[in-house]
């Protein structure tokens, strides 16, 4: 079998978000015909491993199953040192059924404050899993290391990006320019080395 990705082919995106189909394009290069799960009506499976390359492995494996196209899938969240890595693969679910941001970003606060934290050191990480239908599924992993910063600031971007400054900077990922923070984002590191595995 060819692991690679052939221009033209047909990806089915293991995600129900449409908006996640513009930044996959982005990423990968327009020569794809991009559709997602979505839109095929696939269930969405419980996301029951416990890392996030676990979880865009077994998301990308289902959505190649039930659609018989090779899938793409990712995991992808922020986690805290000093709360042992959490939110980790719970980040969105940290938000809440609303999927709301702003409180999980102030339950990351209170945990803080609760364990009288000073070290704010904090990651995001992105998997990145391809799978074919009956066939193997390769998996990438992108990590951006930073801080903390509180309250939060910005309104670019989304989910944990208004306390994030990513190592080096000044800036949260909620502030910076779109174009500066996919420079540096743990996707754009994740999908570099997809693009070297799979196009390249």
């Amino acid at each position: 079998m060819n692991l690679k990705l052939i221009k033209g082919m047909r990806i089915v995106a293991a995600t129900h978000n449409p908006g996640k189909v513009p930044e996959i394009a982005a990423l990968l290069g327009e020569d794809y015909e991009i559709l997602t799960a979505g839109q095929l009506n696939l269930p969405e499976p419980d996301e029951t491993e416990t890392t996030f390359t676990g979880n865009a492995m077994l998301k990308a494996r289902h959505a190649a199953e039930q659609s018989g196209e090779v899938a793409l899938a990712d995991d992808s969240g922020m986690s805290v040192a000093v709360l042992d890595g959490a939110p980790g693969i719970f980040s969105a679910r940290w938000a809440g059924p609303g999927k709301d941001f702003a409180v999980a970003m102030k339950k990351v606060e209170d945990r803080l404050e609760e364990i009288g934290a000073t070290d704010r050191a904090a990651w995001f990480t992105s998997a990145l899993a391809v799978a074919w239908p009956g066939g193997p599924c390769v998996v990438v992993e992108g990590v951006v290391h930073g801080r903390l910063t509180f309250p939060p600031r910005g309104d670019r971007g989304f989910g944990y990006d208004p306390i994030f400054i990513p190592e080096g900077g000044a800036l949260t990922f909620g502030e910076m320019e779109p174009a500066a923070k996919e420079a540096i984002s743990h996707r754009t590191r994740a999908f570099a080395k997809l693009r070297a595995a799979l196009i390249d």
